[in-house]
């Protein structure tokens, strides 16, 4: 279970570098206000990922359950933030396919639909697949 679990992780981050590459390379934070995400938001969910991926890391190294048990912790801002800019990207993406208003498309607008549902999809695994290792299931 905690090697899938660190599976899991690393396929959600790659997902979640491409749509953050994406988002810098499209003015994400060159042009304050053109994004339904601010930055704080983006990089606060990247960090605490981040974060919560290397206490995991050193749990498969060292082991300990309080790791594990504070990586899954983790994942729960993380989540939230991560279902805040679904919430925020959808109705985006939606505009995304209307008729072009002569304005500019917001830098997550350019993000690849399958990227985003199957970040989505993986880290719900990956949050269900930490919380049966921190349990202590499969082990």
């Amino acid at each position: 279970m905690d090697i899938a679990a660190l599976i899991a992780w690393l396929v959600t981050a790659v997902g979640g570098f491409v749509m953050l590459g994406t988002w810098i390379a499209k003015g994400g934070t060159r042009e304050p206000g053109s994004s339904r995400f601010s930055p704080g938001l983006i990089f606060g969910h990247f960090a605490i990922a981040a974060a919560g991926l290397v206490l995991w890391i050193i749990y498969l190294v060292v082991g300990g359950a309080t790791l594990a048990w504070i990586a899954f912790v983790l994942l729960v801002p993380v989540a939230l933030l991560g279902f805040t800019m679904f919430a925020r990207w959808v109705p985006g993406y939606r505009a995304r396919t209307a008729p072009a208003s002569g304005k500019e498309a917001a830098p997550e607008q350019h993000f690849p639909v399958a990227v985003v549902a199957g970040h989505g999809l993986v880290a719900v695994a990956t949050v269900v697949l930490v919380l049966l290792a921190a349990l202590g299931v499969g082990s």
